[in-house]
C-alpha cells in the first residue's frame, strides 16, 4: 500500500519521473531511478550539460553510491587519488601531512579528484537517448499528493509525474513552491575562485594553505592539468574587473606552486562565486510527490568537500525509497543538516580573520597532527564511511568488478 504522498503509479506502466535540473545530483538521481525501472525525463535550463565549475572531489561515501550505479570503478580509473599532501602556511611551512593510503584504509576506499565534466559525462551515459532535454525552463506548479500526480510546466506544455525530483540548485524555485515560508540561502561570509588549467613544469604534492581570512588549494589532476581554488572573506556581491589580477594581489606572494598557477592562468580561466548555504534546513526534503535533492535540499559551504558527494548519496537513497518519500526525508535530512553545520564550523576555523586567531589555529593543528597520528582523517569519521542502503541494481550488478564489490562491502 502506498504511503500518503508517495508515488502511486497506474498499473501496467513504469512510474513517470521528471527531474528538474541536469547537474550532478539530477543526473545521478535520473540514473538511479532509470536503473531501478522508472521512466525518467530530465529537464535542464542550460543549453547543454556542460557543468559550471572546475573539478570535484569524491570521497568513499559518494564512490560507494556510484558503485550502486555501476560506474564507481570507472570514476576511480579516471580520477587522481588524493591524500598525499597536507596543510601549509602561506610561507610554505607544513602544518600537517596527509596520506592517501591511510585515508583509503580508514574509509574503505580512496578520495579522488576529477573534472566535473567527466563525472557528468559518465552519469549522462547511463541514461537512454532522449532522456535529457536541455534549454527547457521547467517549473514545478503542483507537488501532487496521494490522489493526483505532480505537475511541471515547460514552454512546450505541462508534464504529469508520479515523482518530481527537484534538483534545481541552491536558489531552487521548486523549494520555494514546496516551502514558501523557508528563508532560503544565506551568505556564508566568503567568496571562492577556481581554475583548472595546464601548469608547465608543475610537480608538487596536493596542499591546502590557510592564511588570515583566506585559503588556497592546489591539486594535480590525472589528465595533467592542475585544479586550484581560493577563498577569502568578502561581502556578498563583490567582483573585480580582472579576477586573475585580484588573485595575484591576494595570493601572488604565497609559496610555490601558487605563483606558478597564477602565471599560467588567463583572466577567462578564473571562476568566481559567492558561497551560500541553507540555514535553517527545509522542514522536509519532500512534499506530496516531489523530492528535493542536492543543493536544493542542503546547500553547504565547500569546506568539507561534500556538496556533490551528498547529492550522489541523495540519488541512490531516493531511488531506494521511491515508494515512501517520508523515509527519504528521514534518511537524508539529519545527515545533511549535521554536515552542513559542520561545514559552517570548519569555515569559521579555516577562514579565521584575526592574526591571533590564525596563529592559535595553526599552532593547534601542528600540535595535534604531531601528537595524534591521523587526526585530520578523523574529521571525516561519520562522513566518508557512509554506505548506501541497497546493493547494486540488478541491471548493473553483472558488470561490476570484484574490486568494486569489495569496496562496497568493506
Amino acid at each position: 500500500m502506498s504511503q500518503p504522498g508517495a508515488p502511486n503509479p497506474s498499473a501496467g506502466r513504469p512510474p513517470a519521473v521528471v527531474v528538474i535540473g541536469g547537474g550532478i545530483g539530477g543526473l545521478a538521481a535520473a540514473a538511479a531511478l532509470h536503473l531501478s525501472g522508472r521512466r525518467v525525463t530530465v529537464l535542464e535550463r542550460a543549453p547543454s550539460l556542460e557543468p559550471v565549475g572546475a573539478a570535484i572531489s569524491l570521497s568513499p561515501n559518494a564512490l560507494r553510491a556510484l558503485d550502486v550505479l555501476g560506474v564507481g570503478d570507472r570514476i576511480r580509473d579516471l580520477a587522481a587519488w588524493q591524500g598525499d599532501g597536507g596543510l601549509r602556511t602561506p610561507g610554505g611551512h607544513w602544518l600537517a601531512r596527509t596520506d592517501a593510503a591511510a585515508a583509503a584504509a580508514r574509509f574503505g576506499g580512496p578520495i579522488v579528484l576529477l573534472p566535473r565534466a567527466t563525472l557528468v559525462e559518465v552519469l549522462a551515459a547511463l541514461l537512454p537517448p532522449g532522456t535529457v532535454r536541455t534549454s527547457v525552463d521547467a517549473r514545478l506548479t503542483d507537488p501532487g499528493d496521494a490522489h493526483r500526480p505532480a505537475r511541471v510546466t515547460t514552454p512546450d506544455g505541462e508534464l504529469e509525474a508520479d515523482l518530481v525530483v527537484a534538483a534545481d540548485g541552491i536558489h531552487s524555485a521548486s523549494r520555494r513552491t514546496l516551502f514558501p515560508d523557508h528563508p532560503g540561502p544565506v551568505h556564508s561570509g566568503f567568496t571562492t575562485w577556481r581554475v583548472m588549467i595546464p601548469v608547465p613544469g608543475a610537480v608538487f604534492p596536493s596542499h591546502e594553505t590557510w592564511g588570515r581570512g583566506c585559503l588556497w588549494g592546489t591539486h594535480p589532476l590525472k589528465d595533467g592539468r592542475v585544479y586550484a581554488y581560493a577563498a577569502a572573506r568578502t561581502p556578498a556581491g563583490q567582483h573585480a574587473d580582472d579576477e586573475r589580477a585580484e588573485l595575484l594581489r591576494r595570493f601572488g606572494h604565497w609559496h610555490h606552486p601558487v605563483p606558478a598557477v597564477l602565471a599560467a592562468a588567463r583572466p577567462e580561466d578564473v571562476l568566481r562565486h559567492d558561497v551560500h548555504h541553507l540555514a535553517p534546513p527545509p522542514p522536509a526534503y519532500h512534499r506530496g510527490r516531489t523530492a528535493l535533492l542536492g543543493d536544493a535540499a542542503h546547500a553547504m559551504p565547500p569546506t568539507l568537500g561534500q556538496g556533490g558527494n551528498l547529492a550522489v548519496e541523495d540519488a541512490v537513497v531516493l531511488a531506494h525509497h521511491f515508494g515512501d518519500l517520508a523515509a527519504y526525508t528521514a534518511a537524508r535530512l539529519p545527515r545533511a543538516t549535521a554536515l552542513t553545520r559542520r561545514a559552517v564550523r570548519v569555515a569559521r576555523v579555516n577562514m579565521t580573520g584575526s592574526r591571533a586567531g590564525a596563529a592559535l589555529r595553526d599552532a593547534l593543528v601542528t600540535a595535534v597532527s604531531r601528537t595524534v597520528p591521523g587526526a585530520l582523517l578523523r574529521g571525516f569519521d561519520g562522513v566518508a564511511d557512509w554506505r548506501p542502503p541497497q546493493p547494486p541494481y540488478a541491471a548493473v550488478r553483472a558488470g561490476r568488478t570484484s574490486a568494486a564489490r569489495r569496496n562496497e562491502h568493506g
